[in-house]
């Protein structure tokens, strides 16, 4: 069987869509903003990855490797600052049969639902 090679590109790319959430617990307040704040310092530093802060978490795309990566040291940050616990939920769209973006993702729903607000 012959192989696709815009396909094998794709899967050698390794561009994923994830959304993050980190969650400080036992800091004594119930406030997080100073720990997220801290945590998206780690993302600034990343040439290959782009992301997007949204009131329940990030959306950062880009290399799994390099992605998951960043994740992990934004999983640190909060016990370096204090916290005894942290609870960190992550959720990967890892498409392989095409190109998708944070933003092809939202304008392919805007395409049937042309009055969404985003």
């Amino acid at each position: 069987m012959p192989v696709n090679h815009s396909i094998m590109e794709l899967v050698m790319k390794g561009q994923v869509v994830a959304e993050v959430s980190i969650i400080p617990i036992g800091t004594g307040d119930t406030g997080v903003s100073r720990y997220i704040a801290a945590c998206l310092k780690v993302l600034e530093g990343k040439k290959d990855l782009t992301y997007r802060l949204t009131p329940m978490g990030t959306v950062i795309e880009g290399p799994l490797d390099k992605l998951l990566e960043a994740v992990r040291q934004m999983h640190e940050v909060p016990f370096n600052k204090g916290a005894l616990r942290v609870v960190t939920h992550l959720k990967i769209d890892d498409r392989r049969d095409k190109t998708a973006t944070m933003m092809s993702k939202v304008e392919s729903v805007r395409k049937l639902r042309p009055s969404i607000k985003t």
